[in-house]
């Protein structure tokens, strides 16, 4: 390839520092060497998942088996190599080594002979998932303690006659030497690494199921991951920064899901103060709308399920104070018809609603003061003053906030797909709707996504203006439950009419326009032309309302350009939407959606080999495999060949001097 530069296009200062990296004419050339081949290599897989809702279990599997990836190529390799039931184990094996390898060495006679085998099964399947990447990519990935040993077996192979006894040595050395076990699983992690090379989480880690923080401790440690905010997530991050509205919005929901463990085992949240103000107020009642949804093996005895109402009833009349306060406070939100304890008539236990008066199915309020309903009691300040506390000070909890800020935003443009959890806001014939934002500014679209992320961000820096700062914590709120929040997109929250009114008129959350004009493929174009997409390969990728498969509905929208991948990770959606969640996996070969059964456990998966039941659909097939040159990194790469060739050009003409060969470059 030749190109001519001139010495205006380049700047030189630029150059100078460029020089630094690459300081002779032979090591520019061999970086555009590099990365120019870097180019003609298959595109990396990506995965897309969305609402996991604290499914720690469920989430793991499908990182483990990639969605079905390795079992694929398990498959693929072997074929009829291997009965079905020894494809299984190895698959099983791939995805648990640890708890696997101890079921196998307490059934197993012929153990070094396993070992012997079973490791050259996994450098084949590790040579596979690796083959699209550059050998410096795979060497990055390899554990220190056996990556020598790994890139060696990777690279030679038992039907190379000059090298078949090496090979063989090596893995006998492995097993001679007690390291065996310790192979097996260093290899079946790289495996995992390799399967995915970048992972997308579409919102929603939190809420519902019991492991959101063991999901964030796994996130922490993983390779290359990126998050768009769900309003869940948005929820937690008010609580942590110190809304109160927030706080009693995240402790309600873990209440009435009866999972507790994320709140006081994962982040150490005290909840004592809270049952016993409970104890001491709702001794006497029966909290009948509050008894909390078990599921699985949850279930309580009666005793904690009392408790557990009383304290869902507790906090949550605390919720309704607190977020009544916030929309007094913000009338810019035109949220004052959610003031809803000032809307009951406390003699008679009724409440009007738009002109109609319902019937509460109880009035039991000790702590509501029908002249200042919205004002918390001294108690009820004691409480909300000890749980703000506890959310502020809890050092785990702050540091995967930060996990989220660093690794997340509202939307993300990637590979030409437009990621975001829930909506944008529409007006009713489709076009971008203008929301009013921070005081008289509005926006929409794109640029309104942008300013409520630079917002959230806002509320974590301490260098922020104070006034700004006080209004991004308050904003929290709004977008967990603002009719104009992308996040929520829906006429009302209507957290109080499910709780205490029993006509089903009064429980419908009108969801926005963007919903009842998602499939209209002009739509889908409009939004996307939007955010800068181009090109005929384009798509809208999101979650937030499970799609319900039970009942028909097509999780792919629009012709093929909108992909709704919330098909109900959360135990407490399976019977609704009749499967266990989406995957979608984009490879080099197109893009395939992969639709889950429930999973029971991995002890089951360990124990029987058992996995998640799927069915893939292919969505969208390339008609050419897909390359580095085609993404987004290769748009970033073909940048640093031009940047390199403008420094050659600087060199040969004399612009730039060289410098001495660096010694320790590899």
């Amino acid at each position: 390839m030749t190109t001519t530069i001139h010495e205006s296009t380049a700047d030189p200062r630029y150059l100078e520092l460029l020089s630094h990296s690459f300081p002779t004419v032979a090591e520019a050339s061999t970086e555009i060497i590099n990365l120019q081949a870097i180019l003609n290599l298959p595109k990396g897989t990506e995965h897309f998942l969305a609402d996991l809702h604290g499914e720690y279990e469920a989430f793991q599997h499908v990182l483990r088996n990639a969605s079905g990836n390795i079992k694929r190529k398990v498959n693929e390799l072997f074929g009829n190599e291997m009965r079905e039931s020894e494809k299984r184990e190895l698959c099983t094996l791939i995805y648990y080594p640890e708890k696997k390898l101890g079921l196998v060495k307490s059934s197993e006679s012929e153990l070094d002979d396993w070992y012997h085998i079973t490791i050259h099964h996994l450098v084949r399947v590790c040579r596979d998932v690796s083959s699209k990447y550059t050998r410096s990519k795979v060497r990055k990935s390899l554990p220190a303690d056996f990556s020598y040993i790994i890139q060696e077996l990777l690279h030679e192979r038992t039907d190379d006659a000059n090298k078949t006894a090496y090979v063989n040595a090596i893995t006998d050395t492995i097993i001679s030497t007690g390291r065996a076990d310790d192979f097996i699983i260093a290899i079946a992690n790289v495996i995992h690494r390799l399967a995915i090379d970048q992972l997308h989480i579409l919102g929603d880690i939190f809420d519902r199921g019991p492991g959101a923080h063991l999901i964030l401790d796994t996130m922490e440690k993983y390779h290359s991951w990126d998050i768009q905010w769900g309003n869940h997530d948005i929820l937690w991050m008010g609580a942590a920064v110190g809304n109160d509205a927030c706080i009693c919005n995240v402790i309600r929901l873990c209440l009435r899901y009866a999972n507790l463990e994320t709140l006081e085992e994962g982040y150490g949240i005290n909840l004592m103060p809270l049952a016993t103000f409970a104890m001491d107020t709702y001794g006497d009642d029966p909290c009948s709308e509050f008894q909390p949804r078990e599921f699985g093996e949850s279930m309580m005895d009666e005793k904690y399920r009392r408790l557990t109402a009383q304290m869902h009833k507790a906090i949550s009349v605390l919720q309704f104070k607190t977020e009544s306060q916030l929309f007094a406070k913000h009338p810019e939100w035109s949220m004052d018809e959610r003031r809803l304890l000032t809307h009951i008539d406390y003699e008679s236990g009724t409440i009007d609603l738009g002109g109609n008066t319902y019937d509460l199915t109880s009035c039991h309020f000790p702590t509501i003061d029908p002249n200042a309903p919205e004002a918390l009691t001294e108690g009820e300040q004691a409480l909300m003053s000890k749980l703000h506390h506890s959310f502020r000070v809890s050092e785990k909890l702050q540091r995967h906030i930060r996990l989220l800020l660093q690794h997340g935003c509202m939307y993300a443009v990637y590979n030409n797909n437009l990621l975001f959890h829930a909506s944008v806001p529409l007006n009713a014939d489709g076009s971008l709707r203008e929301v009013r934002f921070f005081g008289d500014k509005q926006v929409s679209g794109k640029d309104l996504l942008h300013c409520i992320g630079m917002l959230i961000r806002s509320a974590f820096q301490s260098d922020t203006i104070p006034q700004e700062r006080e209004y991004a914590k308050d904003y929290f709120l709004y977008l967990w439950c603002g009719k104009d929040s992308p996040l929520f997109d829906k006429s009302k929250m209507a957290t109080f009419e499910r709780y205490f009114i029993k006509e089903k008129e009064t429980h419908v959350e009108e969801k926005g326009h963007y919903y009842r004009l998602r499939n209209d493929e002009a739509i889908c174009d409009r939004i996307m032309d939007s955010f800068g997409l181009e090109g005929p390969n384009r798509h809208i990728i999101n979650g937030h309302v499970p799609v319900h498969v039970k009942t028909g509905e097509n999780p792919i929208k629009a012709n093929g350009k909108l992909m709704v991948i919330d098909g109900g990770f959360s135990q407490a959606y399976h019977k609704e939407t009749g499967i266990a969640g989406y995957t979608l996996v984009y490879h080099s070969r197109g893009f395939q959606l992969v639709q889950h059964e429930p999973f029971t456990s991995s002890r089951d998966a360990v124990a029987r080999g058992t996995d998640i039941k799927s069915t893939t659909q292919i969505i969208e097939m390339s008609s050419h495999r897909m390359l580095v040159a085609d993404t987004d990194k290769g748009k970033e790469i073909r940048q640093q060949i031009s940047d390199l060739q403008a420094l050659l050009y600087a060199y040969r003409h004399g612009l730039i001097k060289e410098r001495e060969m660096k010694s320790n470059r590899p």
